[in-house]
């Protein structure tokens, strides 16, 4: 049974109600982005042979994984669940998320654009435009007006002394 912050059992399983599951979002843009590819071919303006394009692109995907590791990690010790189709137990404002609210997505943004620069995709990174919105204002609005409903001047306070991205 889910229980709240001061560890009564909820009564209401609601949770954010997010347009899709942001892993889906990101994965369905960037199979978009390399049909595009395939489709209408665009140029890639780096030639292959530039070494720090890779360390860049290389570093960038690690750098995405490694934060959003840790975003998940955070949600794992807090005991709280990291899929957004679930009612979140606890609020969750230390490690990675006492600098960032959101690390798991930036993680993912920061991860899908590593893969988009790997895989040489222009519409990959093209498409990073719609997908910022489609995550702001699908997953991450709904899910701040529904942290702010279960968890009320806890979330606010933590939404005033942290940032949303960086």
């Amino acid at each position: 049974m889910s229980r709240d912050a001061d560890g009564r059992p909820m009564k209401n399983a609601e949770t954010a109600g997010v347009i899709a599951r942001p892993p889906v979002l990101f994965l369905v843009a960037l199979l978009c982005g390399l049909a595009l590819d395939w489709l209408f071919p665009l140029s890639h303006p780096v030639p292959q042979a530039a070494v720090g394009y890779w360390i860049g692109a290389g570093s960038l995907a690690f750098l995405g994984l490694a934060l959003a590791a840790a975003g998940i990690r955070d949600f794992a010790r807090a005991e709280t669940p990291v899929p957004t189709n679930e009612p979140t137990r606890w609020l969750v404002t230390t490690g990675m998320h006492g600098w960032t609210r959101n690390p798991i997505y930036l993680g993912m943004f920061l991860l899908y654009g590593g893969i988009g620069l790997v895989a040489r995709s222009p519409w990959a990174l093209l498409l990073t435009a719609p997908l910022a919105l489609a995550i702001r204002y699908g997953v991450v609005a709904r899910e701040e007006a529904y942290l702010e409903r279960r968890f009320g001047d806890a979330y606010r306070a933590y939404k005033a002394r942290v940032r949303r991205w960086v």
